[in-house]
């Protein structure tokens, strides 16, 4: 390892803005809302506002699963969230998600508005409000509450972690690109191995564990995050190229990916989706309109 630059904490931290790489203007040590603004509510009772980030394609993926299956009471307004230009602090977003990061779901089918905030706690609560996509049977629920529960876990590792540093850092630390390159690897092993014993994660079914792990690691294993996909040797776990290969066949997953993405060919743009039709009328290519 190269000579760094030595640091010694502070006796106390204080925050520096100018300090935070390419995300700076969107991390704060402090939470709430820094101005006032409502979210908009569409006609269908699921309400989701989101950015077509992994985190957010996970839950527009199950969505259109679940229309794919014949749960029409999944229909859904998603309404886009630039979280670069600070939206999930408004007022209304964080009353919907304290936390201030995408997605957040507002379900209006019952007699009092329900919010669902964390990406893996809005695919369960979808899961057992359609009883789709997640085992009744308890060894079968289990395994996939464990991969759910394992991607929540895992992915702060791939996302803030390996690529914070290896991608968005003002300087790069060998330090830590080595060791959350490291803890990516392993993580990519243990799907390898699993993805060797079985077709899905869970098991011989698709399930919201998929749909949770395949939007960070499924991407990666593409080269699609991060530009790292030569760097991590990501064509060596041949297990989970064919399983993420498999995913993208899926028509559903597909449309989830368009769905409050602002970047990329202007024809895999949905900035808002609102009815089923407007994934053939309403992608950027059809309108015409800048992201």
């Amino acid at each position: 390892m190269s000579d760094s630059t030595a640091y010694t904490p502070p006796k106390v931290w204080v925050w520096s803005k100018e300090n935070g790489g390419k995300f700076a203007s969107i991390n704060r040590p402090v939470s709430g809302p820094t101005h006032d603004k409502a979210l908009p509510v569409g006609r269908h009772p699921l309400q989701l506002y989101s950015m077509a980030t992994p985190n957010g394609v996970k839950v527009t993926v199950m969505l259109e699963e679940l229309l794919a299956a014949g749960h029409g009471g999944a229909e859904y307004d998603a309404w886009m969230i630039r979280i670069n230009d600070g939206d999930q602090f408004g007022s209304g977003f964080v009353a919907a998600n304290p936390n201030s990061k995408i997605p957040a779901l507002v379900d209006h089918s019952g007699p009092a508005p329900v919010r669902v905030f964390e990406s893996g706690a809005i695919l369960m609560y979808l899961a057992e409000k359609f009883d789709a996509f997640l085992p009744t049977e308890p060894a079968k629920r289990a395994e996939c509450l464990s991969w759910l529960f394992w991607q929540m876990g895992s992915a702060p590792y791939l996302g803030g972690g390996f690529g914070h540093f290896y991608a968005y850092a003002p300087f790069k630390i060998e330090y830590a690109i080595d060791r959350f390159a490291m803890e990516v690897k392993r993580q990519l092993d243990v799907l390898d191995k699993r993805l060797a014993q079985s077709a899905y994660l869970a098991g011989d079914d698709y399930t919201i564990a998929d749909m949770a792990v395949w939007p960070w690691y499924g991407a990666l294993a593409k080269g699609l995050i991060y530009e790292a996909g030569e760097f991590l040797q990501v064509q060596d776990y041949t297990h989970v190229q064919r399983w993420t290969d498999q995913i993208a066949e899926r028509p559903a997953v597909k449309r989830g990916r368009m769905v409050n993405r602002a970047w990329g060919e202007p024809s895999s743009q949905l900035l808002e989706r609102h009815d089923a039709s407007d994934f053939d009328t309403r992608t950027q290519d059809k309108i015409g309109t800048p992201g």
